[in-house]
């Protein structure tokens, strides 16, 4: 009885969030509807092989890796530094009273703002702002995920350092042992494979988000995609819908190989 009243519950809640978002599934089913779907997924068929297009495709497909792989590493270079700063089992201030105590938490807090702002900004609007400012090309992919990813990354790691035993780092700082050292000593031993773990799917994020930025002249697949969508080029478009699968795949082998070698 309790989990109908609470299934009751839920759905007088999302009902006006649906009726608000517009939310109609049943239009998908409509005779006219299914006559356009089933036309635009019978042109998927066969994917595009010619050697021109297949050309166009690894190229594409190399620089959507180089704008998420230089994209993820910024980021690193920039949220790395603000989770060390922002991890509270990292201060030394906080193990007793000191002079420093209140310069630090303000410098904490300050570092969690600057997070939260890089963060909140989606991608897709920095890269609209760096292709005006740069031009095409994938630069302004690049630099757009280094600033969104850097806040993500940042967050999430200082998540993970407090949310394990902080125990070794405090004993580790208590005997007058430096932050760097109870990071390398008393937290990543315990960590390291969660980091990699979360680093290597923000790179399968990027991967995507970099798709997507190419719809708006950041280069890479997606651009490639718009140009095959306008056409209505079926065959192109599930070509590279094949090369997505096989990049999430690359980035599943690749998170599974870095935890069993920090295992």
């Amino acid at each position: 009885m309790r989990r109908l009243a609470g299934w009751l519950a839920a759905l007088v809640i999302a009902w006006p969030m649906l009726a608000l978002s517009e939310f109609k599934p049943w239009a998908l089913f409509g005779s006219g509807n299914l006559a356009v779907i089933g036309g635009f997924l019978a042109g998927f068929f066969p994917p595009a092989g010619s050697p021109d297009f297949l050309a166009l495709l690894a190229r594409a497909t190399l620089e959507t890796l180089a704008m998420a792989t230089a994209g993820t590493a910024l980021a690193l270079l920039i949220g790395a530094p603000l989770a060390f700063v922002t991890t509270r089992a990292l201060s030394i201030s906080r193990i007793g009273p000191g002079p420093g105590r209140v310069q630090a938490g303000i410098v904490r807090q300050a570092a969690r703002w600057l997070l939260m702002v890089l963060r909140a900004i989606p991608e897709i609007v920095w890269a609209l702002l760096f292709v005006r400012a740069l031009g095409l090309g994938p630069a302004a992919g690049v630099l757009a995920l280094a600033i969104t990813y850097g806040g993500m990354l940042g967050k999430v790691y200082a998540e993970i350092l407090e949310s394990t035993d902080t125990r070794p780092a405090r004993a580790l700082l208590e005997g007058g042992s430096g932050r760097l050292a109870a990071l390398c000593y008393g937290l990543l031993p315990h960590t390291a494979q969660e980091l990699a773990s979360y680093t290597v799917y923000r790179w399968e994020c990027a991967v995507r988000a970099s798709v997507v930025m190419g719809f708006v002249g950041a280069g890479g697949l997606g651009q490639l995609m718009d140009q095959s969508m306008k056409m209505l080029n079926g065959g192109e478009a599930s070509s590279i819908l094949l090369v997505f699968l096989a990049l999430v795949l690359l980035a599943d082998v690749m998170s599974n190989a870095l935890r069993r070698l920090l295992a």
